[in-house]
């Protein structure tokens, strides 16, 4: 059998503990994957390397961040069909989703391939650094269908209740990761190029390993010919729920692309602080990240279970416990990010530039997880649309109107520029503690409420 949590059942706090911890852990070793590219390559290559090597990846991960928001909906809707004990339609679910990303999959590796030069230039890229940021897109372009399908298998899985599996295939691909990184970048002095081989070796591994793990156990969904169908209503579906975040993640995305663009014309100093201060960031957010993740899941087999009280109760334990846990980090941003940024870069100049970020950025450490809290409990409730409504607000109507405004600025720094960031976050904040207690005014969340899943969509 998988190892299964069931969230239906048992003590809260000690549940999404349980379940959280292998979350979080192999969002950690997954955000090593471009850690270790940018640390490798700060340490071993030019300044050039790094600022492609930082530039290539955070278009990467902005692309990823489409792929994750729309498997969410395979989180939520396997995670209902396993609260009402539907096996049958998990299976259905689970191939339908299959069919549907391999499509995506497709698409996105061509759009890599032709234009990997043309989205260098859209990140504009400085000029001593833009053949280094096409070949890092270009190769990692290539890898589109592992990170794909890492996404894909790992959603189902915390549908299932299974966190650990994720983390064990995760884990071992890091290793592979790191090892390829070192004899590409610091042996054979490939820079970017090498990184981006690396990342895409590892990430082809944690699919294979995933999918012969889940090839030896006893799958708690049907996967025989009648759970092996594809069906379109569950794949419209599937977008349904998952368009709305993916759509959220791709437009907030894109607000710190531009953020990186702009930083990018100050020099090419700046433009390697930014991306390393992003990497930074990914470690540090890691905790509220893990929280929407988990309590997406968490509420989807709750409902699915008719249970939206112990959900509620859920939403408010994590928001508690991830306020104070995001404050000590963001204590750890301000006062010593510049600990944290030598261990990507040895550049004095990069390093104190990252610093001024980094103080700004330790305002949205206590900020996010929380609000994350809020996201993922509402992405169990298939409100996505507010999902996405709300990261649209941050995005478009906070934080880049203030980047463009203080750019133009005389003697604006890295730290006025990262202000930003938490002023949106705070924004969204209020937006969803207004959203939550309206939708808490209405009897849909209430213990046993009849309503199938889809009713509870407003």
């Amino acid at each position: 059998m998988l190892k299964e949590i069931d969230l239906t059942q048992g003590d809260i706090l000690k549940t999404l503990f349980r379940f959280s911890l292998p979350v979080i852990a192999a969002l950690f070793l997954q955000a090593m994957y471009g850690a270790v590219d940018l640390i490798i390559v700060g340490h071993f290559a030019t300044t050039a390397d790094v600022s492609g090597a930082a530039t290539g990846s955070m278009l990467v991960h902005t692309i990823t961040m489409v792929f994750a928001g729309l498997s969410m909906g395979l989180t939520i809707l396997v995670g209902e069909a396993i609260g009402r004990k539907n096996r049958y339609e998990a299976g259905q679910i689970i191939f339908s989703g299959a069919v549907l990303f391999g499509l995506i999959s497709l698409l996105f590796t061509a759009i890599y391939f032709f234009y990997s030069t043309q989205l260098a230039n859209l990140m504009q890229a400085p000029p001593e650094a833009l053949a280094q940021t096409s070949r890092y897109i270009f190769i990692c372009g290539l890898g589109t269908v592992f990170i794909v399908a890492y996404n894909a298998l790992s959603s189902v899985l915390r549908g299932l209740g299974d966190a650990d599996t994720p983390l064990m295939t995760v884990a071992v691909a890091c290793v592979i990761n790191i090892g390829a990184d070192l004899v590409l970048v610091a042996v054979m002095g490939w820079g970017a190029a090498g990184a981006a081989l690396a990342t895409v070796f590892s990430q082809a591994i944690s699919v294979i390993i995933t999918l012969a793990v889940m090839s030896r156990r006893k799958l708690p969904f049907d996967f025989s010919e009648t759970g092996r169908q594809f069906k379109s209503a569950f794949a419209k579906k599937i977008l349904i729920l998952g368009t709305p975040i993916a759509l959220q993640d791709i437009l907030v995305g894109i607000s710190f692309l531009v953020i990186q663009a702009v930083v990018n014309s100050m020099g090419v100093n700046q433009s390697a602080a930014v991306g390393i201060g992003e990497k930074i960031s990914h470690f540090l957010m890691l905790l509220g990240v893990a929280c929407l993740q988990s309590l997406s899941a968490f509420t989807a087999q709750n409902m699915g279970a008719d249970q939206p009280t112990r959900a509620v109760e859920a939403l408010w334990t994590a928001a508690r416990y991830s306020f104070r846990i995001g404050l000590f980090l963001g204590l750890i941003s301000f006062f010593f990010g510049d600990y944290l940024a030598r261990i990507f870069a040895s550049d004095p100049v990069v390093i104190a530039h990252t610093h001024l970020y980094l103080r700004a950025y330790a305002f949205d450490c206590f900020i996010m997880p929380p609000l994350f809290c809020f996201l993922g409990y509402f992405n169990g409730l298939e409100k996505t649309n507010f999902v996405m409504m709300q990261g649209v607000v941050g995005a478009f109507i906070v934080r880049l109107p203030l980047v463009l405004f203080i750019s133009n600025f005389k003697g604006a720094n890295l730290f006025h520029i990262g202000l930003s960031t938490p002023c949106a976050s705070a924004i969204q904040a209020g937006l969803a503690l207004m959203y939550y207690f309206y939708i808490r005014e209405t009897d849909r969340y209430k213990e046993g409420s009849t309503l199938t899943p889809d009713q509870y969509q407003v």
